[in-house]
């Protein structure tokens, strides 16, 4: 176990078990009942393998700026555990019984919309935009708002408007959540020259633009309940977790210390995981006779 403990770490699986978790959400939300098992399993194993795959590449790719940054310093490539060889072996592993199990047990539909999400993110994100533009994380951010999309397109073959509202909730929540992270981390990131936000336009700036954007997702996250996709339920929850949201946000413009930047950052986590259980929730709840269905295949 010892062993496979820097690859386990190369997964990054804190941050895949966000993306497979919303890649499920756009799974269950795109049928009225359960999905079929097969499309759920595989969808969900391929989905995996994929984000594992990129989450390793990306320590590949970053290896140098990682040396350099006390968040990172530790992972198994600058500590030493693993050689630049083994991360690429198992990274293309990874993504190929991901391709495979996606193309042959899914549909081909996911398997290049997956394939085109970890190469956005391992390759033209990490490798390109990061150090390309402050405006990187946005730009970037369309690779890790994809799973729901994939998920969907798992379960229907296709690409609904409904699942490019999730999308779109990831993909404007993706700035404020990981600028808040970028402040209290901006002296390793100017370490690394890498040009996020802070590092260029200064502390400032990047709070006021956390808010801008905490404001626009509290209007985005309205939008599944205006075009009829869920209920007062989901609205609720939505408004009372945009609500939080939107007091981190404020509070981070004038922050009682250094650290609350980190406290941001954690909510987002929180808010978008309990945003995406809301969904759901109202999908099988909200509705008796989506209930009704879901015991039926379940029974």
């Amino acid at each position: 176990m010892t062993a496979l403990a820097p690859y386990w770490e190369l997964t990054k699986p804190r941050v895949v078990a966000l993306i497979v978790f919303t890649a499920i959400v756009g799974m269950l939300l795109a049928t009225p009942g359960l999905p079929p098992w097969s499309a759920l399993v595989l969808g969900s194993l391929g989905i995996w393998l994929a984000a594992s795959s990129a989450a390793a590449l990306n320590h590949l790719l970053d290896r140098k700026a990682d040396a350099l940054m006390a968040r990172t310093a530790h992972r198994p490539l600058p500590a030493g555990q693993l050689s630049a060889r083994d991360v690429l072996v198992f990274a293309l592993v990874l993504g190929t019984l991901s391709m495979l199990i996606l193309a042959l047990g899914v549909n081909p539909l996911t398997a290049v919309l997956t394939f085109g999400s970890l190469i956005g993110y391992a390759v033209v994100y990490t490798l390109y935009l990061k150090r390309a533009t402050p405006q990187n994380i946005v730009i970037g951010g369309a690779a890790g708002a994809a799973p729901p999309v994939l998920g969907w397109a798992a379960v229907t073959g296709e690409v609904h408007a409904h699942a490019l509202l999730l999308f779109l909730i990831i993909f404007i929540w993706t700035p404020p959540h990981f600028w808040a992270l970028a402040i209290y981390r901006r002296e390793d990131y100017a370490r690394a020259a890498v040009p996020m936000l802070p590092v260029v336009y200064g502390v400032e700036y990047t709070r006021q633009h956390v808010f801008y954007y905490t404001v626009l997702l509290f209007v985005v996250t309205l939008l599944p309940w205006l075009t009829r996709m869920s209920g007062l339920l989901y609205l609720g929850g939505a408004v009372v977790l945009g609500l939080g949201f939107l007091y981190y946000a404020a509070r981070l413009l004038k922050p009682p210390n250094e650290r609350f930047a980190m406290e941001v950052f954690y909510y987002s986590i929180i808010y978008l995981m309990a945003l995406f259980a809301l969904l759901l929730a109202d999908h099988y709840l909200a509705a008796p006779q989506v209930t009704t269905m879901v015991f039926e295949r379940v029974g």
